[in-house]
């Protein structure tokens, strides 16, 4: 299995430097940023499986980029455990409410952090998430977040990826357009329906050249199912 990836937006060296070390030696990869600005910069490049965030940054706080971060479809789903010296119920009430997944409160051990950040992906990451699916040879790892076929990886954005990965896991079942709303966008995402078929139409797209656009059938009337079948 891959090392998953965490991300430290913090502005203070010692602090950055000290909860790295303790990261990596618990067999994380480690990704760094001082502010909200190279935080986003550093997502764009690479989706992290965990966010730690400084509550005080400069220019834009860790609560307004974590508000931001919930808001946006590429992010929301990836964890977030807020560090922060304020202690105080309201500030730990107004982090969660802002969707962030944990709190921890300054000064805290590094061998504490490291076992709530396991606590956090157990709780977020279902159960066989990380097993690679298989379907007549088109292959999908959720791991290394790749789809392929005969080693060929295929393009497609995190939302396609996760569409592909839910059908791969549910075959043969037609779903709804507000069925897989809820399954593979989330329930309190509030988009169109009509946004199922633009998602659907760009998964047909990348795998159409290896043909397997076909497995992705449009059933009249009720909706999508993924199937091997004619």
């Amino acid at each position: 299995m891959n090392a998953k990836t965490v991300l430290i937006v913090e502005d203070e060296p010692a602090i950055r430097e000290m909860v790295s070390f303790a990261l990596a030696r618990a067999g994380f990869e480690v990704d760094e940023a001082v502010d909200g600005g190279e935080a986003q910069e550093r997502i764009a490049s690479r989706l992290p499986d965990m966010i730690l965030l400084d509550w005080v940054l400069p220019g834009t706080s860790g609560i307004d980029l974590a508000r931001r971060l919930k808001r946006d479809e590429y992010t929301r789903d990836v964890p977030i455990i807020m560090l922060t010296a304020r202690g105080e119920e309201d500030d730990r009430v107004g982090g969660l409410e802002a969707g962030v997944d944990d709190y921890v409160t300054k000064p805290f051990s590094p061998r504490e952090l490291v076992a709530r950040i396991k606590a956090v992906m157990r709780r977020t990451v279902p159960e066989n998430e990380d097993k690679p699916l298989e379907v007549d040879g088109l292959t999908l790892d959720p791991g290394s977040h790749r789809a392929s076929v005969d080693g060929n990886a295929l393009e497609m954005g995190p939302t396609e990826f996760r569409l592909l990965q839910f059908f791969m896991t549910h075959p043969e079942r037609v779903y709804s357009r507000s069925q897989l709303l809820d399954r593979v966008w989330g329930r309190n995402t509030y988009v169109e329906e009509r946004t199922v078929d633009v998602h659907i139409l760009r998964l047909r797209k990348a795998l159409g050249p290896s043909g397997y656009d076909r497995y992705v059938q449009t059933v009249r009337g009720a909706g999508y199912r993924f199937s091997s079948r004619s």
